[in-house]
């Protein structure tokens, strides 16, 4: 038998419990959408062309989310039930055979050794299809799986649709199913709405295929909480819980060092290198790569960017889509976005920002800068208060500092502005024209003293000598 497997991925629903403008399958745990997580999951059984993703509500979105995976799509314009999602894509997966996997796209922690085994199963038994079960200490909302006496499984029955006795079993269905596609889709068209929904249950199919003289195995699990679907913002919070303990276990099981972990958040796809430390409250975000010996301070966001070893980030920092070569120091307080590159052995200190700007190797940037569309050379020393105004209102220019360069504090440089190596500027300075190298540059008035200006001005103002008050 054709043991291949097509996984159909339930996800056009719009998920009414989230109350939420969003369709349910969009929403993000562990930094990644839930569809994407149950795509990737699906890929770890089947080929991408054997993927397929029912989508509806939002279709456009899902598609986006998970297009570039080579995934296919079913579109179920309107939504009749579970069955009818699946028998919208008939046309798509008839002709493919071997087995045919179905799941919901909002279960996003169903491991892939749970459909291996499940897949395994089937394809070495004579039943027409199996379903996982799992026994629930409070089963209420899931189909409870009926068994006869000699413990054949021969229906699903829905909460809606139980009786008293039924919905006192335990065992339920939750939602995961190898079928035979060749039984599968003999039978599909006599799925039919008998319900209080009036909606094509897939859950009937395990009726149906009994009725029609088939048998029904069972693969009962035996963590079920990672195979329940999420269907409000309480269970989508402890389903990021989950992703983000298995994550930081894995880590630190791998050689980091992470203080109070329960603190800490890093997604599922950053990776941190040994004997690196993430500080209290930090979070570790998107497809970040930190390297060997590194430290993340408390309460720091690093956000898709890429740290070499050695790498320093002080507390309260956010570092996005940046890049921070091998001995860099930043922070704390420190904001570092848009393509920001930081050079090796750099410095950023506190309060000090740079967007779109390279940092030499060894420069330094220490107090309270913003440092923006900013080209600055090797040993470069930025002095407090120092700005890139890059903006004219209209459009961003750049500010080039050769290497060797020294920049007074408070300096103000209006792009576009050069300034060459080994130059100096004067503290205080406003530059808006190039700079020469190894010049002295002075921006800024020269100072008048006027002796007795003040004392002339208070007395003037209150009619009488100062010291006579």
């Amino acid at each position: 038998m054709d043991s291949r497997a097509t996984v159909v991925i339930l996800a056009a629903g719009l998920g009414t419990r989230m109350k939420s403008r969003q369709a349910k399958v969009l929403h993000q745990a562990g930094g990644r959408r839930l569809i994407e997580h149950t795509v990737d999951t699906a890929l770890q059984i089947a080929a991408p062309e054997r993927v397929f993703v029912v989508v509806g509500h939002q279709a456009d979105k899902v598609r986006e989310a998970v297009g570039a995976r080579g995934v296919g799509f079913i579109e179920q314009g309107e939504q009749k039930g579970t069955g009818h999602a699946v028998t919208s894509g008939r046309a798509a997966l008839a002709h493919l055979g071997g087995l045919l996997v179905i799941y919901y796209g909002d279960c996003p922690l169903i491991p892939a050794e749970v459909l291996h085994a499940l897949v395994k199963q089937q394809s070495e038994s004579t039943d027409a299809g199996t379903l996982v079960s799992a026994m629930l200490d409070d089963p209420t909302g899931y189909g409870r799986v009926i068994r006869d006496a000699k413990g054949s499984v021969q229906a699903v029955v829905e909460q809606r649709a139980g009786t008293p006795e039924q919905l006192a079993i335990r065992e339920g269905n939750v939602g995961i199913y190898c079928f035979r596609a060749d039984a599968f889709w003999k039978h599909a068209g006599e799925l039919q709405p008998n319900n209080p929904a009036h909606e094509y249950y897939l859950t009937d199919m395990v009726e149906v295929l009994v009725r029609a003289g088939h048998s029904i195995g069972a693969l009962r699990a035996q963590h079920p909480a990672d195979l329940l679907g999420i269907n409000n913002r309480v269970e989508l919070a402890a389903a990021d819980r989950a992703f983000r303990d298995r994550k930081v276990r894995e880590l630190m099981l791998d050689g980091v060092t992470i203080q109070k972990p329960d603190t800490v958040s890093v997604d599922a796809q950053a990776r941190i290198g040994i004997d690196s430390v993430i500080e209290p409250f930090a979070q570790i975000l998107g497809a970040t790569v930190i390297g060997e010996n590194c430290r993340i301070g408390a309460s720091s966001i690093v956000r898709n960017s890429t740290l070499a070893d050695d790498v320093e980030v002080g507390a309260f920092t956010i570092v996005d889509a940046s890049r921070l070569d091998s001995g860099a120091r930043v922070g704390p307080y420190a904001r570092l976005r848009m393509d920001a590159h930081v050079e090796a052995g750099a410095h950023v200190g506190n309060f000090v920002e740079l967007k779109k700007t390279r940092l030499g190797p060894g420069a330094k940037a220490m107090h309270l800068a913003y440092l923006g569309d900013a080209a600055i050379g090797a040993g470069v020393n930025i002095g407090a208060g120092t700005i890139t105004c890059n903006y004219d209102g209209i459009a961003k220019h750049p500010t080039r500092i050769g290497k060797g360069a020294f920049v007074g504090s408070n300096s103000t440089l209006v792009a576009p502005v050069e300034i060459g190596e080994g130059a100096y500027l004067g503290a205080g300075s406003v530059i808006t024209d190039g700079v020469p190298a190894d010049s002295l540059a002075l921006g800024r008035a020269r100072q008048v003293n006027k002796e007795g200006w003040a004392r002339k001005r208070r007395e003037k103002t209150h009619k009488e000598p100062l010291h006579n008050r």
